[in-house]
């Protein structure tokens, strides 16, 4: 069994099958980045905050929740996906002693039905300008 390194020119091309949500590819493209990205039947989504269309954020802190669960539902279904296929989430809050019970009152509009994903919940000092992202590993269906 040969253990080696392959030589450059054998090595599989890596391409990402990357997953844009309607309307905004060039904030992406813009930013280097990809919205989602499809691997071995799991959807693998960036960090969704409450963005307007222009890029800014929604100033109301519960508004902004709820505006990034939207971008977030979009990216998935756009891949097929729902909610209910979210197998991980990490959040990220900014002040969570002050932010964090309030997020969790708007969750329940978007979280779907018990079992529930595993979270994981980060308190940070700054996101950008914005006060609250999502970021989810899902499984695609089928």
């Amino acid at each position: 069994m040969y253990r080696g390194r392959l030589p450059r020119e054998e090595l599989p091309m890596n391409t990402r099958d990357v997953v844009f949500p309607p309307g905004r590819r060039a904030l992406y493209e813009r930013n280097r980045y990809s919205p989602a990205v499809r691997a071995n039947g799991f959807l693998f989504v960036s960090g969704q905050v409450g963005s307007r269309e222009d890029g800014s954020p929604e100033p109301d802190f519960g508004q902004q929740v709820r505006l990034a669960f939207r971008n977030l539902n979009a990216i998935l279904a756009e891949a097929g996906c729902t909610f209910d296929d979210v197998v991980d989430v990490t959040v990220f809050i900014v002040d969570p002693e002050k932010n964090f019970e309030k997020a969790w009152e708007i969750v329940p509009e978007f979280w779907g039905e018990a079992p529930h994903p595993t979270l994981t919940g980060i308190g940070v000092t700054w996101l950008y300008g914005f006060d609250f992202e999502i970021k989810v590993i899902a499984r695609i269906p089928g």
